[in-house]
C-alpha cells in the first residue's frame, strides 16, 4: 500500500533520482530544490514503504494551479498512483484557493492524455515544437475544479 505525502528537503535525492530515470530533460537536485522553496509551489510524494514511487509538482498563482511533472516509477504504473497523487493535490487546491489546473503533455503520449481525460482535463491548444529531446509538440491541457 502506498501513501502520499507533501515533499520535505530530504527528499531531494529521491526526487531528483527517479526525474533521471524517467525524463530525457531532468531537473537537477539544485533544481528541485529551488522548486520545493517557492512559495506558490506544492510537491506531493507517493511511497510505498521507504521507496519513492512517484511525485507530483504543481506552481499556482491565483486561481490557476500548472502541474510542471507527475511522474510516476515504471513499476507502479497502472496501479491508481498518480490518481491518488491529483486527488490529493485537488483538496489542497480547493485550500489554497485554486480552482483550474493546466499542464502540458507530449502530443505522442497518448496514455497520458487518456489519464488526464479520465480526470476531467480537456484539451485547450497546441506548443508547436514545445518538447527537445525529441523535438515534438505539447499538448495544452487545463481543468476546472
Amino acid at each position: 500500500m502506498f501513501c502520499i505525502r507533501k515533499m520535505r528537503r530530504e527528499d531531494v535525492a529521491d526526487v531528483a533520482e527517479l526525474e533521471r530515470k524517467i525524463f530525457t530533460d531532468a531537473w537537477s537536485e539544485q533544481a528541485i530544490l529551488e522548486t520545493l522553496d517557492q512559495k506558490q509551489t506544492m510537491i506531493l510524494l507517493a511511497y510505498e514503504d521507504k521507496k519513492l514511487i512517484g511525485y507530483l509538482i504543481l506552481y499556482y498563482v491565483l486561481e490557476d494551479g500548472e502541474i510542471a511533472r507527475i511522474a510516476v516509477d515504471d513499476a507502479y504504473r497502472r496501479q491508481g498512483v498518480a490518481s491518488k497523487m491529483l486527488r490529493e493535490l485537488e483538496c489542497l487546491c480547493e485550500d489554497n484557493g485554486v480552482s483550474k489546473l493546466l499542464l502540458d503533455v507530449r502530443e505522442s503520449n497518448i496514455c497520458a492524455r487518456r489519464f488526464y481525460e479520465k480526470h476531467g482535463f480537456v484539451q485547450d491548444g497546441l506548443r508547436k515544437d514545445y518538447y527537445s529531446d525529441p523535438v515534438e509538440d505539447g499538448i495544452l491541457m487545463s481543468c476546472e475544479l
